[in-house]
């Protein structure tokens, strides 16, 4: 079984314009019950550690019609998380960014987080986000100085789904920052979307991506560990 640490925003809140967000339910909730489906192990953790702040739209009727990730939520699965500067990053195979637009405020910046996620990856590591979770991929640098994802295909929330209400709210555009440096894509009418820019790179589109990229991100962690245990067998 492989280790697996899941990063999410500790929560927003602008007073002025009575605006409330965080990490988004959907693209916690889905890729933990898949990882965990597979055995894998996935541990929690946030800028601030301790309960962050759930976007309260994820949970509302229009996202989760079925109550299915309010009650999960409600079970306090999400209630402890480690604070990102008490990570020991060698300890995990991969790392996924959940989304929300929390991330883009308390996550893209994070030099702790990039620490973490450089260490991941020169381990050979597995690196993954989905919907505004690559947020942070864009700003970690490599030991060269460039973006974990430069010239990598990505994927991520596209501007044109934006709900008007975040409109002038938002410290950036994640399609533009993303389109910058990597290659972008939404896809096309894929209800689910997911791009490999590498073998260790794994992003994904949006909310409804979220199944489909803890599926992927389980399968490539199963498969590299059998793997490892075909390899250690293969040479006693």
């Amino acid at each position: 079984m492989a280790k697996v640490m899941a990063v999410l925003s500790s929560g927003y809140v602008d007073e002025e314009n009575d605006y409330v967000t965080g990490w988004w339910a959907e693209e916690l909730f889905e890729p933990v019950l898949a990882l965990q489906e597979d055995g894998h192990i996935v541990g929690l953790a946030s800028p601030e550690g301790g309960k962050p702040v759930v976007d309260p739209l994820s949970l509302s009727e229009d996202y989760d019609p079925e109550g299915k990730y309010k009650k999960l939520y409600e079970s306090g699965i999400a209630d402890k998380t480690t604070p990102i500067v008490d990570v020991k990053a060698s300890d995990y195979d991969a790392i996924f960014i959940v989304g929300g637009h929390g991330a883009m405020f308390d996550l893209a910046h994070n030099q702790d987080l990039h620490a973490i996620i450089n260490i991941v990856y020169e381990h050979g590591g597995i690196v993954s986000a989905v919907c505004h979770g690559p947020a942070p991929l864009i700003y970690t640098k490599t030991k060269e100085g460039r973006s974990i994802l430069e010239g990598l295909n990505v994927t991520g929330y596209p501007n044109d789904q934006e709900p008007k209400e975040v409109d002038g709210l938002l410290p950036f555009s994640l399609e533009d920052e993303l389109s910058k440096i990597a290659n972008y894509s939404k896809g096309s009418d894929e209800k689910e979307y997911i791009v490999w820019g590498s073998d260790q790179i794994l992003t994904g589109r949006d909310p409804h991506s979220s199944a489909l990229f803890g599926r992927e991100l389980a399968k490539k962690l199963t498969q590299r560990e059998q793997e490892k245990e075909d390899a250690f067998f293969s040479n006693p």
